[in-house]
């Protein structure tokens, strides 16, 4: 990533600054601390991953700023993208992703969504956040981060910065499936013993089954025999049965016979039944035929009078209708009487009324004459408005827009002594802050003392456990040397011993020779051994001493880090109080230069000016608003004569209409009373109804005696159902005698036939008396054959249920046999993913791939480092040393670690013994090789280098190899920018941006 050009708006202290990559390949950011050098490189890393050192993205917002944006151009490949990223206060933000088409323009690459977006960025780039800030950034206080840690957790750290984490997160999966298999292992097995048990059963079961088959083929053979002896007895039994049948054949014929006739007699008894009634009814047929005359004769009667009822309901409908017309007509008459009447009252009415107003005229006439004089007036008054009102309407626009101006520069006045009260309060309230900042500075100054106190006691620990490692195998060589010589005076001590050396016969002189030169080592080799015993103790003791006080230092050098935060936050705080001193300054200029203005009325002068002319020519013109206004009024209270005026006219033609309309009205009134009389006497409607009131006399209809009738002729209508019922029995009466008659014959046939019946019934008993009876024994076999089929039914069920018992046994085996083969691949599969979680663990894949990177990053640090060194000094990393011997004679246990050993004219000694400008140039070198490293693994090329701080610790000779180094490994980078407050650093760099922090923000100024 090559980057081109940064814009950035409101972002930190910026509140706008623009600037071109073109043309730097090294270049030194410079500028006073806080001045805002760091926001730069936080500007790029925000714009491309959303990630900064603020702890909320509002943080990011310039102070009474509204919005954030980072405009960000860059190549990688050939192509240049452009990332935009915006973030309003307190909203969600904004992300464009561009690329330059071949006209120049920029062309959205887009996703659905920022998460969506910011992926393809990282993809696009091929770097994260992550390894970006540990490759290609080189942060402010993070360049010895990996150096920093200690040698057992050094692993760790470079774990995490090639991302081997994900081979953990393989082996926790492999794990996982080990268990699982483990499980489903556990699970077969706990399965598999109960089936083992079952299978147990399979012999006796066999056993039962064959034994039940024994059972049935007995049972089937008796079954056999039973049933061919009652086979016989049936047959021999046939002809018994045949009679049997007979004689129930017989009996249900007989017994039908005698249904038949009791039928009969039945049907007998309701026929003679139905003659006596029909006998009974024929005896009255007299008095029945004089009733239904008398019924019909009423009925002749009452069709008369039904005729007559309608023609009396006919006449008296027309004299209703005749009535209805006569009662209109005269309410006609009189609705048209009332009316008139009412007209004729109001006439007269409104001709009084008219008397006042005709009475007022001459009055009336003068008021209008005097209106007419004043509106003539009011006429010349307007056309001289029409003039005035245009300039008058300026006039107030000026003085409000003037009054506006006041207003504005009142609640700016207001608004800038809000503003000075509470940033003085501000101010007031910081005023020990500096102080604090200081002494918050010194404590982490002393807590850094103390670090490199604790570097020295650590080399000092390490060399008394390297001492007392020493002295344990000094002390481990006595001894065994001491066994020996005990051996060999042991062997000395027996008689006729020759020597341990020559293996030659000793004399006795000789002897007393070899055991004092003997005794004398011992003694010697014992006092050495109590010696070093001492100096291990004292190493122990001075070890243990040094781990109380290392472990001390520990827990105070863990305020470190809250400690720096606090010193940032508080110049964060201090540069604020800077910028609230300025603003009050600003301020007090402002709030004089208004109250200057305000008390003067400089403000808003040829608004002022324009008013005073527009003044002059209204006056000119010699309008007066008053006197306009009093004859509105006048005209106004006049206006009544020109509406009485009106309605004079009005009266006057009034007032003749109703002389002339009042006695039209009283003779319509009197043609109204004669036309009332009239219609009840000679009119039309008088005559239809006289000969209506004629008719209905002459028909004489009388409702209650017709009433009456009906309900006699409803009374006697019993007359007419026994007329019916009469002609009904006199046809009835000859059939019934004959189906009598053919009843009796029936009767008679119905008991010759009973009476052979019986005697076929008599005769198949007799026979069957000479036939033999087979029943009981035949009863007897059923039931022993019933038995018996009971006994088969349960032997077959039990044999079913032990041929199923054997089947599920089968079955049973052949599950127990898949189940082992199948406990058989999860054991494998454990083993395979308990493997497989050692392969992906910390002493596997990745203790290997850290084993193949250590070589490249050891040559690629020595390569740098030599450059800025002067090939002085040469890094070495070792992975293992040797442990603490568990026992005597016992190789030492290897243990893993990531000790950094330097060597250089003096010899090969620890990283931890080196300090300030040695430590930086190897933090830096070990810092640029794992860079490299790192993009490389990412698919990246690492075409930008960014160094924030850390010269500081140089000396001259040391700057200058650092400026050395890095135009050394310039043509390896396509833009290397270093950060540094240092003069003489950034007078080493041909280019430089320069940052400056002013009351308005931050500024850039690019220079060569």
């Amino acid at each position: 990533m090559i980057p081109r050009h940064l814009t950035l708006k409101n972002f930190f202290s910026y509140q706008a600054a623009s600037l071109n990559f073109q043309g730097l390949h090294t270049a030194c950011i410079c500028g006073a601390n806080g001045a805002g050098k760091s926001s730069l490189l936080e500007a790029m890393t925000w714009a491309i991953w959303g990630k900064s050192r603020a702890g909320t993205e509002d943080d990011l917002i310039h102070t009474g700023a509204k919005e954030v944006r980072v405009d960000f151009t860059f190549s990688i490949g050939g192509s240049t993208y452009r990332v935009i990223r915006s973030r309003p206060r307190g909203r969600s933000g904004e992300l464009q992703f561009q690329i330059q088409t071949e006209g120049e323009q920029f062309r959205t690459l887009n996703a659905k969504g920022i998460r969506a977006t910011q992926d393809l960025i990282t993809e696009t780039i091929k770097l994260d956040y992550q390894t970006f800030i540990n490759s290609a950034y080189v942060r402010q206080g993070h360049a010895d981060e990996f150096m920093l840690a200690k040698p057992n957790e050094r692993k760790q750290v470079l774990t995490k910065l090639l991302k081997l984490e994900e081979y953990d997160r393989l082996a926790d999966r492999a794990k996982d499936a080990a268990k699982g298999f483990k499980a489903q292992q556990e699970l077969l097995d706990s399965q598999q013993e109960p089936r083992a048990a079952r299978l147990q059963n399979q012999q006796a079961l066999t056993a039962q089954r064959d034994h039940l088959a024994a059972q049935l083929r007995q049972l089937q053979r008796g079954q056999a025999t039973d049933q061919a002896q009652l086979e016989t007895l049936k047959r021999e039994n046939l002809e018994r049965d045949r009679l049997t049948e007979q004689e129930q054949w017989q009996q249900n014929r007989l017994a039908s016979l005698d249904q038949d006739q009791a039928r009969r007699r039945q049907t007998e008894a309701k026929v003679l039944k139905t003659l006596g009634e029909l006998n009974q009814l024929l005896e009255n047929r007299q008095g029945i035929l004089a009733n239904y005359q008398q019924l019909q004769q009423w009925r002749t009667e009452e069709a008369e009078l039904t005729n007559r009822a309608t023609a009396d309901h006919r006449a008296r409908s027309q004299q209703q209708e005749i009535l209805n017309a006569l009662g209109n007509a005269r309410n006609q008459i009189h609705l048209n009487q009332r009316t008139t009447e009412t007209e004729l009252n109001r006439a007269l009415r409104e001709r009084q009324d008219l008397a006042p107003l005709l009475a007022e005229a001459p009055i009336i006439e003068e008021r209008c004459r005097e209106l007419a004089d004043c509106r003539r007036q009011l006429q010349d008054l307007d056309q001289r408005q029409q003039q005035v009102a245009p300039w008058e309407n300026r006039a107030n626009q000026l003085r409000l827009e003037i009054a506006q101006v006041e207003s504005r520069h009142t609640a700016q006045r207001e608004q800038l002594a809000r503003e000075q009260q509470e940033l003085t309060a501000k101010k007031q309230a910081g005023a020990n802050l500096r102080q604090e900042f200081l002494a918050k500075v010194e404590e982490l100054e002393n807590l850094e003392r103390q670090q490199t106190y604790q570097a020295r006691l650590e080399s000092k620990l390490n060399a008394q456990a390297l001492r007392q490692r020493e002295l344990t195998a000094q002390h481990q060589a006595i001894q065994e040397s001491l066994a020996d010589l005990e051996q060999k005076w042991q062997f000395l001590q027996q008689p006729g011993a020759n020597c341990p050396l020559c293996d030659r016969p000793l004399g006795e002189s000789d002897r007393a020779h070899v055991l004092t030169k003997n005794q004398t080592s011992q003694t010697t080799q014992q006092e050495e051994l109590w010696r070093i015993q001492t100096e291990i103790t004292d190493a122990q003791r001075q070890q243990a001493d040094l781990k109380t006080e290392l472990a001390a230092l520990a827990q105070e050098l863990g305020k470190r880090d809250q400690q720096l935060q606090e010193v940032n936050k508080l110049e964060h705080r201090l540069e604020r109080l800077a910028e609230i001193s300025e603003r009050i300054w600003e301020i007090d200029r402002e709030l004089t230069h208004l109250d200057q203005a305000l008390h003067a009325g400089q403000y808003a002068e040829d608004l002022q000016q324009e008013l005073i002319q527009l003044t002059e020519q209204i006056q000119q013109l010699n309008y007066d608003d008053k006197t306009h206004s009093l004859l509105r009024s006048q005209e106004r209270n006049l206006r009544w004569a020109e509406t009485k005026a009106s309605r004079l006219e009005d009266g006057r033609q009034r007032q003749a209409t109703l002389n002339e309309q009042i006695p039209q009205l009283q003779a319509r009134l009197t043609a109204y009373q004669q036309e009332l009389k009239d219609l009840e006497a000679t009119s039309d409607l008088a005559q239809q109804l006289a000969t209506i009131n004629e008719t209905i006399a002459h028909l004489g209809y009388d409702a209650d005696a017709h009433q009456k009738l009906r309900h006699r002729i409803r009374d006697h209508q019993q007359w007419e159902l026994a007329h019916r019922d009469l002609n009904v029995a006199e046809a009835q009466k000859p059939g019934l005698e004959a189906e009598l008659q053919q009843i009796n014959g029936q009767l008679a046939l119905g008991e010759e036939e009973r009476a052979g019946v019986l005697a076929a019934l008599a005769h198949v008993r007799e026979t069957m008396a000479t036939v033999p009876d087979y029943r009981a024994q035949i009863a007897e076999l059923t039931t022993t054959i019933d038995h018996r089929q009971t006994q088969l039914a349960q032997c077959q069920r039990e044999a079913g249920a032990i041929e199923a018992q054997i089947e599920h046994l089968a079955a049973l085996a052949a599950e127990y046999a898949e189940n082992e083969t199948q406990l058989a691949q999860l054991k494998q599969q454990h083993r395979i993913y308990n493997e497989l979680a050692k392969a992906f663990g910390k002493n596997g894949i990745q203790a290997l791939m850290i084993e193949n990177v250590l070589p490249q990053l050891e040559a690629e640090t020595n390569h740098t480092l030599s450059r800025l060194t002067g090939n002085q000094l040469h890094v070495q990393f070792l992975t293992q040393k040797a442990g603490k011997q568990a026992k005597a004679k016992q190789a030492p246990k290897m243990i893993d670690t990531l000790d950094i050993l330097i060597a250089d004219a003096q010899g090969t000694r620890p990283y931890e013994t080196y300090s300030g400008g040695e430590a930086f140039r190897i933090n830096f070198s070990i810092r640029l090789a794992l860079a490299k490293l790192l993009a490389q693994r990412s698919g990246a090329a690492l075409q930008m280098l960014i160094i924030d701080e850390g010269f500081g610790t140089q000396d001259g000779e040391g700057c200058d190899r650092l400026v050395a180094a890095i135009n050394a490994i310039a043509s390896d980078f396509a833009c290397i920018l270093a950060v540094t407050h240092m003069p003489q650093f950034k007078e080493a760099f041909q280019h430089r941006i320069e940052v400056h922090k002013t009351n308005q923000g931050s500024h850039l100024v690019l220079s060569s």
